[in-house]
């Protein structure tokens, strides 16, 4: 029961960082930079990563999301700007997060420049060209609004989520 219980909770947070994803594909980029986006996606990771006891299990609900989500609008470039962006941004929010001298919201922030570091980096290597990282502090503005933004949601979403029943649940799972 425990093995399932942990596929189906797996699944939904799998599923919902999709549609997270799909949704903010279909919306307009309000932002002044070129190629920044909302990263609707990532806060499903932020509430898994606070929520889920084991950190193997963040890892494996993004690196589905990112092979589900490139499968069906992406190629290997879309795969590898992805990659590399969800490597960089849960690698500095787990480090963050294990510290504890950062709030979910700093956490949270940090992951979405990582997240925008991560990219520039691929991108550079792409174009064989390092002048691209001059886009980044651009990119890191809009990174740090952004993951201020999904930080604050996730805290209200974490409340909220702890007061199902099934929530203390996940937490042994």
């Amino acid at each position: 029961m425990n093995k399932t219980f942990r596929i189906i909770v797996l699944g939904l947070f799998i599923a919902q960082s999709l549609v997270l994803y799909i949704v903010e594909g279909m919306l307009p980029v309000p932002f002044i930079a070129p190629g920044a986006k909302l990263g609707l996606a990532n806060l499903i990771t932020v509430i898994a990563l606070y929520a889920l006891p084991h950190k193997k299990d963040v890892c494996l609900i993004l690196l589905i999301r990112i092979i589900l989500s490139t499968a069906f609008a992406g190629g290997i470039n879309a795969f590898l700007y992805s990659a590399a962006g969800a490597a960089f941004s849960l690698g500095s929010m787990l480090i963050l997060k294990n510290t504890g001298k950062f709030s979910l919201i700093g956490v949270s922030a940090a992951g979405g420049i990582f997240h925008n570091l991560g990219q520039v980096l691929v991108a550079s290597m792409v174009v064989e060209n390092l002048k691209i990282m001059l886009y980044l502090p651009i990119l890191a503005v809009a990174g740090t609004g952004t993951g201020i933004l999904i930080g604050i949601t996730a805290v209200f979403t974490l409340r909220h989520l702890e007061k199902l029943p099934l929530y203390k649940r996940m937490q042994t799972m």
